[in-house]
């Protein structure tokens, strides 16, 4: 519990360091790097389950879903204005974030196992990696979801500050 105060602390001080600097940046840019964060989390999670073999959890398919389309949708909205990319961007980073915000709480035990979809097949605690001791596959898709929504959250700003 310890590590995750520690780990929220550190990404608050850098999120708010970065998003100073983002502010800065123009709005291609910025769904230039939804979709780097959304291409490389769907690179990701196939090469866990596919070359790594580690099977997913019920609640790593619902990122999953939320995730992969948000690859595509960034390439078609750089043609597209900005208030699309928001409409059709938003609902699944909303929801891939608060599905793997639940996964990261019944994975560190702060909701406990009878809580979780994941009663038949791959168990939703199951810890398949664990970098620098607190980076796990639930964290990390967390993390992404996090990183597109400030992202996202800036460049609503920008189309409103326009107006």
């Amino acid at each position: 519990m310890r590590i995750c105060a520690q780990f929220s602390s550190i990404l608050q001080f850098y999120m708010l360091a970065l998003s100073v600097k983002i502010m800065k940046l123009n709005k291609e840019i910025i769904v230039f790097s939804c979709w780097i964060i959304a291409t490389t989390a769907t690179i990701g999670s196939l090469f866990f389950s596919e070359v790594m073999r580690f099977p997913p959890c019920v609640l790593c398919w619902y990122q999953r879903i939320a995730m992969y389309p948000l690859a595509i949708i960034f390439v078609i909205s750089s043609f597209h204005s900005i208030k699309i990319t928001l409409a059709f961007s938003s609902p699944f980073v909303m929801i891939g974030w608060l599905v793997s915000l639940y996964h990261n709480l019944l994975h560190y035990g702060i909701i406990p196992e009878k809580a979780s979809p994941c009663l038949e097949g791959v168990s939703c605690s199951t810890v398949y990696i664990n970098w620098f001791g607190f980076l796990t596959i639930p964290m990390l898709s967390f993390i992404a979801f996090t990183l597109m929504i400030i992202l996202l959250i800036i460049l609503r700003t920008k189309v409103l500050d326009e107006k």
